[in-house]
């Protein structure tokens, strides 16, 4: 790892991987994965922006990408608590946010989409239009949402919920699965028309079946992880690997407690975050 001192960039990066073919191959030799899937990202990827945000209470990750030239950004996930964050970090790099897009109606906290139209007007809503919420714009399976010259497959993976949908982006060499896929784990299949026999089949044929070097980035983390990888998951994730019927027995047999921010949760978030919300959060609309 005494190579990588010196890589303090993604420029750097870049230089090492296209000018010095051999030395590229060495840190292949040494670094670790995680590092690698990083350094490759950056030193291919210099015409996107890419942030990814931490909600501490609900340990929820959303995500800020944008073309670098265009400055058209997409925000993936985003929680009402921290939406004033997210709409200052958009002004802060001089970005239009085009949409603000949910992976499925979140049972675990208030979507920060409402508040973000508010925020930062002319963006627009996006979610699953199988998910029955309202949006801006609902999509389906098989369609992209474009952002300046890049571009997000939408993939149905429901299971956790009938709504769930991942966002591929091919050219970032990445997936974005909401609680579909969770790092060495999976969304919980016992509410919200939840079905394990439908998470194990979509995850299967719609993300493990994507190259493995593709990064996987989940709308939640636990225990400090920030990404994986398909070819991670494949090999490592603890209830993924298992055949189907035990996967079905595994899920349904998890015991987990109630969501505690269930019934506070789904309500706005089936109307964009701007209705039915606690009064606290319904204040900051008003203000």
């Amino acid at each position: 790892m005494a190579m990588l001192g010196f890589l303090k960039s993604a420029g750097r990066v870049a230089r090492v991987r296209n000018s010095s073919p051999f030395l590229w191959h060495s840190l292949r030799q040494v670094a670790a994965p995680s590092l690698l899937r990083m350094m490759s990202a950056l030193a291919s990827q210099n015409d996107v922006i890419f942030r990814q945000l931490f909600d501490r209470e609900t340990c929820t990750y959303t995500y800020l990408l944008a073309d670098a030239k265009t400055k058209e950004a997409v925000l993936i996930d985003p929680v009402i608590d921290l939406a004033e964050r997210d709409a200052k970090l958009v002004e802060e790099l001089g970005l239009e946010l085009k949409y603000v897009m949910n992976t499925h109606v979140h049972a675990d906290h208030i979507t920060g989409t409402g508040l973000l139209k508010k925020l930062v007007p002319g963006c627009q809503s996006v979610i699953a239009e199988v998910s029955g919420a309202v949006a801006d714009k609902l999509i389906n399976h098989g369609e992209t949402v474009k952002f300046g010259d890049h571009e997000l497959e939408v993939r149905s993976t429901p299971g956790h919920t009938n709504g769930c949908i991942s966002y591929v982006s091919h050219n970032l060499k990445s997936v974005f699965t909401g609680d579909a896929l969770l790092i060495r784990g999976c969304g919980r299949t016992d509410f919200q028309e939840g079905s394990a026999e439908s998470l194990y089949e979509s995850v299967h044929s719609q993300i493990l079946s994507l190259p493995e070097d593709y990064i996987v980035y989940p709308a939640h983390d636990y225990k400090g992880n920030t990404s994986s990888s398909v070819g991670e998951e494949k090999q490592f994730n603890p209830r993924l690997t298992k055949p189907k019927e035990e996967f079905i027995e595994i899920m349904n047999n998890l015991g987990l407690p109630y969501p505690k921010k269930i019934d506070i949760s789904l309500p706005p978030n089936k109307v964009c975050g701007l209705y039915n919300l606690p009064d606290e959060l319904a204040a900051k609309l008003e203000n």
